[in-house]
């Protein structure tokens, strides 16, 4: 017995037929610091119910929030050392899905507990945050690496802001690329002054999974980073299913910010927005930092919210070059890895090098 709930019902897919929700990827799951030494989370991915465990042994594990026997959620139950113990009838299940005792059974019962799994889900624990692998069905290892991030280990994360959008994950990560809406969306005295707006001009390239906006000086209109003191050049990178690294050097300084997109379903896609740094001096004003990021992030929220009010009615949308080419390449990448994978076939990276021109 196995229970997998991508046989209940069919992947949603968008108007094109593409998958909305795409497999064999790491999307983030929570970060380190929310699931503490025998402890759970609860989490809903790509409409799955998974519960998040971390042992006693220190090792997070993940497994579907499912119950074989009664189909309670296992969330409702203990972490008994490495194991999972269902509060209804207390099964327990190990850190690979397999049942390793029901209580109810008495010697002399032919029946082998260890027959019944739950499913699992690959994680991995880096740079204080924890991934997890949401693979294709009857996708088997090896799995690709985790995402990581440049010169920054755990030690240097120091923000965290997390928030739930009313709105399917393409819309969060075209939302995440748009380089046109911040003198409109994030227009503030400590980011984008109004009237600000000027001819912009970035050279990207293909990368892992996605493309770079090359390295490059911040604009002279972004002026939270002036901080950094000297001459502070940054790089952006997308990836698939929806994440985006920034990489700001600054003399021999690092700061790394990572936004990443979670479908909880449909209709809601979680973002998480962290930032890490190695300037020791900086540290002390994380507090003071930690509400401008809020208010960042639910700048765009508020807006996707407000856009949700005329997508109800299912208009054509359209996108236009240069500002919304990162958006075109996100859908097609979307193509290009979704076929990939049901041709079973290598992914072949479609965006190529260009220089792009916008105002903002």
């Amino acid at each position: 017995m196995n229970m997998d709930s991508r046989d209940v019902a069919a992947e949603p897919t968008d108007d094109r037929g593409v998958p909305l929700f795409l497999r064999s990827l790491w999307y983030f799951a929570c970060a380190s610091s929310d699931l503490r030494a025998g402890r759970s989370l609860a989490k809903t991915i790509l409409g799955e119910p998974i519960l998040l465990v971390r042992g006693a042994d220190g090792a997070p594990f993940a497994m579907l929030d499912i119950c074989p026997h009664r189909g309670i959620p296992l969330r409702f139950g203990n972490i008994l050392g490495n194991e999972v113990q269902c509060c209804y009838h207390g099964w327990r299940f190990g850190a690979d899905g397999r049942c390793t005792e029901i209580p109810s059974l008495v010697e002399g019962q032919p029946f082998d507990p260890s027959r019944i799994r739950v499913r699992t889900y690959p994680v991995a624990e880096r740079q204080g945050v924890i991934w997890i692998f949401m693979a294709a069905p009857g996708e088997t290892e090896p799995l690709p690496e985790p995402p990581s991030l440049p010169d920054v280990d755990s030690r240097d994360l120091h923000i965290h802001e997390r928030m739930s959008f009313p709105c399917a994950i393409d819309h969060a990560v075209v939302g995440l690329m748009d380089p046109a809406h911040g003198p409109f969306v994030h227009r503030s005295w400590w980011w984008r002054p109004a009237r600000s707006a000027h001819l912009k001009e970035k050279r990207f390239v293909p990368s892992e999974l996605g493309f770079t906006m090359a390295r490059h000086r911040p604009s002279s209109n972004s002026r939270a980073y002036k901080l950094l003191g000297g001459a502070p050049e940054t790089e952006i990178a997308f990836r698939l299913p929806g994440i985006r690294i920034e990489h700001v050097r600054a003399g021999g300084n690092v700061l790394v910010g990572l936004t990443a997109t979670t479908p909880v379903s449909e209709t809601e896609t979680e973002v998480n927005h962290l930032i890490y740094w190695t300037m020791p001096w900086l540290t002390p004003l994380a507090p003071v930092l930690r509400p401008f990021a809020r208010t960042f992030l639910r700048q765009d929220r508020d807006v996707v919210v407000m856009q949700q009010q005329g997508l109800k009615y299912q208009p054509p949308l359209m996108l236009v070059d240069d500002a919304d080419r990162p958006a075109k390449w996100y859908m097609r990448l979307k193509r290009a890895f979704a076929s990939a994978q049901a041709e079973k076939r290598p992914f072949e990276n479609p965006v190529r090098e260009r220089t792009l021109r916008w105002k903002s």
